[in-house]
């Protein structure tokens, strides 16, 4: 009599494993043939990347912090080449602020071919987006009027020869309203003229205009 051996249980559970995997292969298949009839590659989804947005150029540090008043065209300004009629070359700078204070350099350049002798303080309008004076803005020579305000280096007598340039600062308060052009002159009586600086001046009414003396430019 011959005896039966029993089949392995290892060859069996291989034999069962090799079935269902070649089964689920088919069965994977086909239901890939089904939802993709025409076998077209499956797009892999591109992870989305953050790419940081980069700022708008921000204002300088100093005044205003907002955008200056439209001002009108009607309103004469200083050229912005060439050299004027009397030979000298208004400019004012884009200012500085701190805890309230605020600060303007107004420089003057003789473009012309005499020299212009002076002695003392610019004198400033402060104007509106139409070219009026300010309302109720005081201008004053020296800066003891206006709190916290750097200390006024006094008068001295200058002679500003073709080329040279002198310097002068403005200083006043925050207040909540744009002074938009500036009227000066190298001193008191003399013709003036209309400049516009880069920022408007917050200086608003029942306010003070504070102004240094000519200095030589550095």
């Amino acid at each position: 009599m011959i005896a039966i051996r029993p089949r392995p249980v290892r060859g069996v559970a291989l034999a069962c494993l090799l079935v269902l995997g070649v089964s689920g292969c088919g069965l994977s298949a086909e239901l890939d043939r089904e939802s993709n009839p025409e076998r077209k590659p499956t797009p892999t989804p591109t992870p989305a990347v953050e790419v940081p947005t980069r700022a708008a150029n921000p204002p300088p540090s100093g005044i205003p912090t907002h955008s200056p008043s439209e001002p009108a065209p009607s309103v004469p300004v200083q050229e912005g080449q060439g050299c004027p009629p009397s030979g000298l070359r208004f400019r004012a700078d884009e200012g500085d602020a701190a805890m309230g204070l605020r600060a303007m350099g107004l420089d003057v350049t003789n473009c012309g071919d005499r020299p212009h002798k002076l002695n003392g303080y610019p004198a400033v309008t402060v104007l509106d987006a139409s070219g009026d004076p300010f309302p109720d803005v005081r201008t004053v020579e020296g800066t003891d009027k206006v709190f916290m305000a750097p200390e006024d280096p006094g008068p001295r007598a200058l002679t500003l020869d073709p080329g040279e340039s002198a310097h002068a600062a403005l200083y006043w308060r925050m207040h909540n309203q744009d002074g938009v052009y500036l009227r000066v002159a190298l001193k008191k009586g003399d013709d003036t003229v209309t400049v516009r600086p880069p920022y408007s001046l917050d200086i608003g009414p029942e306010n003070t205009l504070g102004t240094t003396a000519w200095q030589p430019s550095a």
